[in-house]
């Protein structure tokens, strides 16, 4: 081997042959010992590999921590967002509530408000009632020749289930020599479905109780154009305030 050679003619100058002999032995022997250069070659290879993926691995890691940037960024904003909408719903329950507050004042003065409707109405249906005892006497003498037998009035009458039931106009007549009960009420303004009521809640209550009723309503005015006609279809007799 040339590289042999050329080492022992170097170490020649030097040493002794025997010298020389000894030290190439030794060389050869600790260079046997070292990697040869294709393995060599092959570990840088490795390295190299190992390089490379160190570096794709720390680009990774890299992205990764811009990821999870990104993904704290947006977990912070959706937290805000949360917040925003936690106080909007807040607002809106507190709007709720005053608006609830609001409606039950109005509820109640509404109510306040149809109880003194109520109140006048039937203030003002007593009063046309009370004017009706001194003028029907005469109307129904000359419209209809119904003779009032002592007085009209408001009373009380059990009716036939067992109960008692105020009657607002009630007499006894005659007409044609024939006894008959006046059942009346009045109304401050009368619709069909005050028509309706009257005939539920008074006249059919109290049949059974009077052979012969002759009904009657009074009001001031009426609601619906067609209501004087609709009562005289369910045999109602109707007079206004102004009759009087």
């Amino acid at each position: 081997m040339q590289y042999t050679a050329d080492r022992k003619r170097k170490l020649e100058k030097v040493f002794d042959k025997k010298q020389v002999t000894a030290l190439v032995e030794v060389i050869e022997e600790a260079y046997s010992e070292l990697v040869k250069s294709g393995d060599f070659n092959e570990l840088k290879g490795i390295v190299k590999d190992l390089a490379e993926a160190q570096k794709r691995t720390e680009i990774k890691v890299e992205e990764l921590a811009e990821a999870q940037k990104r993904t704290e960024i947006k977990v912070e904003e959706l937290a805000e967002a949360q917040k925003r909408t936690e106080i909007k719903v807040e607002e809106l329950v507190e709007a709720q509530k005053r608006t609830e507050t609001e409606l039950y004042k109005l509820i109640q003065e509404h109510k306040k408000t149809r109880e003194q409707v109520g109140g006048l109405s039937t203030t003002v249906g007593y009063t046309i009632e009370n004017e009706s005892y001194k003028a029907l006497p005469g109307l129904l003498k000359r419209d209809y020749g119904i003779v009032i037998r002592g007085r009209l009035k408001r009373q009380y009458i059990k009716y036939n289930k067992g109960k008692y039931i105020e009657i607002n106009i009630i007499g006894e007549a005659s007409r044609n020599g024939k006894g008959i009960t006046i059942i009346g009420e009045g109304k401050s303004q009368l619709s069909k479905k005050g028509v309706n009521e009257f005939i539920r809640k008074k006249l059919e209550r109290v049949e059974g109780v009077y052979k012969d009723i002759f009904p009657i309503l009074i009001t001031h005015m009426i609601s619906e154009p067609d209501v004087e006609e609709y009562a005289k279809k369910k045999g109602i007799t109707l007079y206004y305030s102004y009759d009087f």
